[in-house]
């Protein structure tokens, strides 16, 4: 056999293969039994190029526009934490500010803006 050795598909990469064929099938380039098929093709698959050709032919997933709004676009924008954040110790240095920043989380909030991004205070 030659070429670069395969690998296997794992857990991971089936899920994220079912995942795509899933909203494949939400926006409604499959129909129930298309979607079947190829969830088959993904859970009988050994290795991660047989899992894939479920989803070769497909277009590509368009980022909706509601999730982009979701997302913050810097660091450090609250000043101080919400009612109800918990700190957790995850912490990084911003790259544009060099600030040390420390992750909140608000478990209140089930959106993609639950992580929030505070300068950590020494």
């Amino acid at each position: 056999m030659s070429g670069p050795p395969r690998a296997l598909a794992g857990d991971a990469d089936r899920e994220r293969i079912i995942g795509v064929l899933r909203e494949q099938y939400a926006q409604g380039r499959l129909d129930g039994a298309e979607l079947d098929r190829r969830v088959g093709i993904v859970l009988s698959a050994e290795f991660t190029d047989q899992a894939a050709a479920a989803v070769a032919d497909l277009p590509a997933l368009a980022v909706s526009g509601s999730r982009r709004k979701a997302r913050r676009r810097g660091h450090g924008q609250a000043a101080m934490p919400g009612p109800g954040w918990v700190p957790t110790e995850e912490r990084f240095r911003d790259p544009t500010s060099k600030v040390v920043m420390r992750v909140w989380i608000d478990p209140s909030d089930a959106t993609d803006s639950r992580r929030h991004y505070l300068p950590d205070e020494p």
